[in-house]
Protein backbone atom coordinates (compact mmCIF):
# COMPACT_ATOMS: atom_id res chain seq x y z
CA UNK A 1 0.00 0.00 0.00
CA UNK A 2 1.35 3.48 -0.93
CA UNK A 3 1.69 5.63 2.03
CA UNK A 4 -0.67 8.94 2.78
CA UNK A 5 2.13 10.85 3.66
CA UNK A 6 5.19 11.75 1.97
CA UNK A 7 6.57 14.16 4.94
CA UNK A 8 5.63 13.71 8.19
CA UNK A 9 6.93 15.23 11.84
CA UNK A 10 6.39 13.08 14.64
CA UNK A 11 6.44 15.58 17.86
CA UNK A 12 6.50 12.92 21.25
CA UNK A 13 6.57 13.63 24.81
CA UNK A 14 9.88 13.09 27.01
CA UNK A 15 7.16 11.77 29.50
CA UNK A 16 6.43 8.86 26.78
CA UNK A 17 9.70 7.97 27.15
CA UNK A 18 9.43 6.49 30.59
CA UNK A 19 6.75 4.14 29.54
CA UNK A 20 5.57 2.24 32.67
CA UNK A 21 8.58 3.14 34.76
CA UNK A 22 6.76 6.14 36.18
CA UNK A 23 8.63 5.76 39.31
CA UNK A 24 11.82 4.81 38.07
CA UNK A 25 14.93 7.18 38.61
CA UNK A 26 15.71 6.12 35.24
CA UNK A 27 14.39 9.17 32.30
CA UNK A 28 14.07 6.42 30.01
CA UNK A 29 12.52 3.12 29.46
CA UNK A 30 15.05 1.31 27.18
CA UNK A 31 11.83 -0.61 25.38
CA UNK A 32 9.67 1.97 24.45
CA UNK A 33 12.63 3.67 22.64
CA UNK A 34 13.31 0.43 21.18
CA UNK A 35 9.50 -0.03 20.10
CA UNK A 36 9.51 4.04 18.80
CA UNK A 37 12.73 2.93 16.42
CA UNK A 38 10.87 -0.08 15.12
CA UNK A 39 7.78 1.59 14.84
CA UNK A 40 9.57 4.02 12.64
CA UNK A 41 12.05 2.15 10.90
CA UNK A 42 8.88 0.41 9.56
CA UNK A 43 7.46 3.79 7.67
CA UNK A 44 11.08 4.67 6.63
CA UNK A 45 11.04 1.20 4.83
CA UNK A 46 7.85 2.49 3.01
CA UNK A 47 9.78 5.72 1.72
CA UNK A 48 7.96 8.34 4.14
CA UNK A 49 10.16 11.09 5.26
CA UNK A 50 10.31 11.50 8.80
CA UNK A 51 11.38 14.69 11.36
CA UNK A 52 11.32 13.98 15.21
CA UNK A 53 10.91 16.36 17.57
CA UNK A 54 11.01 14.91 21.74
CA UNK A 55 10.41 16.65 25.00
CA UNK A 56 12.40 17.01 27.52
CA UNK A 57 9.50 16.53 30.56
CA UNK A 58 11.14 13.37 31.76
CA UNK A 59 14.51 14.64 32.59
CA UNK A 60 13.42 18.59 33.04
CA UNK A 61 10.25 20.13 34.05
CA UNK A 62 9.68 24.01 34.05
CA UNK A 63 9.09 24.52 37.76
CA UNK A 64 7.81 27.52 39.62
CA UNK A 65 10.09 29.85 39.78
CA UNK A 66 8.81 30.63 43.99
CA UNK A 67 9.42 27.41 44.75
CA UNK A 68 12.92 26.15 42.67
CA UNK A 69 14.49 29.54 42.84
CA UNK A 70 15.87 28.75 39.29
CA UNK A 71 13.94 31.98 37.20
CA UNK A 72 11.59 31.28 33.81
CA UNK A 73 14.47 31.78 31.04
CA UNK A 74 17.33 29.72 33.33
CA UNK A 75 14.88 27.08 33.17
CA UNK A 76 13.75 26.92 29.77
CA UNK A 77 17.51 26.51 28.94
CA UNK A 78 17.69 23.50 31.16
CA UNK A 79 14.89 21.50 29.18
CA UNK A 80 16.24 22.47 26.24
CA UNK A 81 19.47 20.76 26.86
CA UNK A 82 17.24 17.65 28.36
CA UNK A 83 15.77 17.55 24.71
CA UNK A 84 18.89 16.96 22.90
CA UNK A 85 19.67 14.26 25.67
CA UNK A 86 16.50 12.40 24.81
CA UNK A 87 17.39 12.89 20.84
CA UNK A 88 20.78 11.50 21.58
CA UNK A 89 19.29 8.10 22.98
CA UNK A 90 16.78 7.77 20.23
CA UNK A 91 19.16 8.22 17.65
CA UNK A 92 21.16 6.22 18.83
CA UNK A 93 18.36 3.31 19.24
CA UNK A 94 16.94 4.09 15.46
CA UNK A 95 20.84 3.44 14.30
CA UNK A 96 20.64 0.16 16.19
CA UNK A 97 17.75 -0.77 13.92
CA UNK A 98 19.35 0.28 10.86
CA UNK A 99 18.23 3.89 10.13
CA UNK A 100 20.16 6.53 9.09
CA UNK A 101 19.77 9.57 11.06
CA UNK A 102 20.86 13.37 11.97
CA UNK A 103 20.52 15.37 14.87
CA UNK A 104 20.15 19.23 14.90
CA UNK A 105 20.17 21.31 17.57
CA UNK A 106 19.08 24.88 18.19
CA UNK A 107 21.93 25.21 20.38
CA UNK A 108 24.94 24.88 18.87
CA UNK A 109 26.60 21.66 20.38
CA UNK A 110 29.00 20.60 17.45
CA UNK A 111 30.52 17.50 19.78
CA UNK A 112 26.78 15.88 19.59
CA UNK A 113 24.60 17.33 16.81
CA UNK A 114 24.61 19.80 14.08
CA UNK A 115 23.42 23.11 14.37
CA UNK A 116 20.12 23.93 12.95
CA UNK A 117 20.08 24.83 9.31
CA UNK A 118 16.52 24.23 7.64
CA UNK A 119 17.88 23.80 4.49
CA UNK A 120 20.30 21.14 5.25
CA UNK A 121 17.35 19.38 7.34
CA UNK A 122 15.41 19.59 4.65
CA UNK A 123 18.76 17.87 2.04
CA UNK A 124 18.40 14.70 4.72
CA UNK A 125 15.20 13.94 4.94
CA UNK A 126 15.27 14.04 0.85
CA UNK A 127 17.72 11.66 1.26
CA UNK A 128 15.87 9.21 3.68
CA UNK A 129 17.65 10.31 6.50
CA UNK A 130 15.34 10.57 9.96
CA UNK A 131 16.07 14.08 11.44
CA UNK A 132 15.84 14.82 14.96
CA UNK A 133 15.32 18.18 15.72
CA UNK A 134 16.62 18.97 19.65
CA UNK A 135 16.85 22.29 21.76
CA UNK A 136 13.20 23.54 21.06
CA UNK A 137 13.29 26.82 19.58
CA UNK A 138 16.79 28.02 20.61
CA UNK A 139 14.23 30.62 22.70
CA UNK A 140 13.24 30.61 26.26
CA UNK A 141 9.84 30.61 26.89
CA UNK A 142 8.47 29.17 23.85
CA UNK A 143 7.56 24.71 24.40
CA UNK A 144 8.53 22.37 22.50
CA UNK A 145 4.90 22.22 21.23
CA UNK A 146 6.32 24.90 19.41
CA UNK A 147 9.02 23.87 18.26
CA UNK A 148 7.50 20.74 16.31
CA UNK A 149 4.85 23.15 14.91
CA UNK A 150 7.92 25.71 13.34
CA UNK A 151 9.58 22.73 12.27
CA UNK A 152 6.52 20.85 10.61
CA UNK A 153 5.83 23.99 9.07
CA UNK A 154 9.63 24.88 8.17
CA UNK A 155 10.50 21.55 6.56
CA UNK A 156 7.12 21.59 4.82
CA UNK A 157 5.94 18.63 6.52
CA UNK A 158 2.34 17.08 5.23
CA UNK A 159 0.79 16.57 9.00
CA UNK A 160 2.11 16.68 12.37
CA UNK A 161 1.30 13.27 14.33
CA UNK A 162 1.78 13.90 18.59
CA UNK A 163 2.20 10.84 19.83
CA UNK A 164 0.83 10.52 23.23
CA UNK A 165 -0.52 7.75 25.81
CA UNK A 166 -3.52 8.28 24.72
CA UNK A 167 -5.45 7.41 21.81
CA UNK A 168 -7.18 10.79 20.29
CA UNK A 169 -8.89 13.70 22.02
CA UNK A 170 -11.69 13.42 24.69
CA UNK A 171 -14.06 15.61 26.15
CA UNK A 172 -12.25 15.34 29.33
CA UNK A 173 -9.17 13.76 30.74
CA UNK A 174 -10.05 9.94 29.58
CA UNK A 175 -7.51 8.46 32.17
CA UNK A 176 -9.72 10.78 34.95
CA UNK A 177 -13.37 10.67 33.89
CA UNK A 178 -14.67 7.65 32.15
CA UNK A 179 -17.65 9.28 30.91
CA UNK A 180 -15.18 11.12 28.45
CA UNK A 181 -16.14 10.62 24.63
CA UNK A 182 -13.37 10.84 22.07
CA UNK A 183 -13.10 13.06 18.87
CA UNK A 184 -12.53 11.54 15.23
CA UNK A 185 -12.04 14.87 13.78
CA UNK A 186 -12.53 18.52 15.44
CA UNK A 187 -11.74 21.73 14.18
CA UNK A 188 -9.12 24.41 15.60
CA UNK A 189 -11.57 26.53 16.34
CA UNK A 190 -14.15 24.06 18.31
CA UNK A 191 -10.68 22.56 19.88
CA UNK A 192 -10.41 26.62 21.12
CA UNK A 193 -13.81 27.16 22.47
CA UNK A 194 -13.61 23.94 24.23
CA UNK A 195 -10.23 24.74 25.72
CA UNK A 196 -9.06 21.43 24.76
CA UNK A 197 -5.17 20.87 25.81
CA UNK A 198 -3.51 19.60 22.46
CA UNK A 199 -1.02 21.95 22.45
CA UNK A 200 -0.18 25.16 24.16
CA UNK A 201 -1.64 28.63 22.43
CA UNK A 202 1.13 29.55 20.51
CA UNK A 203 1.94 26.29 18.48
CA UNK A 204 -1.51 25.31 17.89
CA UNK A 205 -2.67 29.02 16.07
CA UNK A 206 1.22 28.30 14.20
CA UNK A 207 -0.73 25.00 12.93
CA UNK A 208 -4.03 26.86 12.93
CA UNK A 209 -2.53 30.25 10.86
CA UNK A 210 -0.91 27.82 8.00
CA UNK A 211 -3.11 24.86 7.91
CA UNK A 212 -0.72 22.19 9.20
CA UNK A 213 -3.16 19.24 10.42
CA UNK A 214 -2.63 17.93 13.63
CA UNK A 215 -3.19 13.77 14.56
CA UNK A 216 -3.08 13.01 18.24
CA UNK A 217 -2.39 8.96 18.70
CA UNK A 218 -1.49 6.85 20.97
CA UNK A 219 2.25 6.21 20.28
CA UNK A 220 2.50 3.66 22.58
CA UNK A 221 0.80 1.11 20.83
CA UNK A 222 2.78 -1.18 18.01
CA UNK A 223 1.71 -0.64 14.62
CA UNK A 224 -0.30 2.45 14.93
CA UNK A 225 2.36 4.60 13.37
CA UNK A 226 1.92 2.64 10.16
CA UNK A 227 -1.63 2.27 10.37
CA UNK A 228 -1.49 6.40 10.08
CA UNK A 229 0.63 6.88 7.49
CA UNK A 230 -1.02 4.13 5.80
CA UNK A 231 -4.58 6.57 5.63
CA UNK A 232 -6.43 4.32 8.38
CA UNK A 233 -8.60 6.31 10.76
CA UNK A 234 -6.03 6.12 14.13
CA UNK A 235 -6.59 8.89 16.55
CA UNK A 236 -8.26 12.32 16.12
CA UNK A 237 -7.74 14.58 13.42
CA UNK A 238 -7.45 18.21 14.05
CA UNK A 239 -7.61 20.17 10.88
Amino acid sequence: MLPKYKRILLKLSGEALLGNNKNSSDPFDPKIIEQYANDIKTVTDLGVQVAIVIGGGNIYRGMNENDSGIERAHGDYMGMLATVINGMAMQAMLEKVGVYTRLQSAIKMEQVAEPYIRRKAMRHLEKGRVVIFGAGTGNPYFTTDTAGSLRAIEVKAEVILKGTRVDGIYTADPEKDPTATKFEHISYHECISRNLKVMDMTAFTLCMENKMPIIVFDMNKPGNLLSLVEGKPIGTLVS
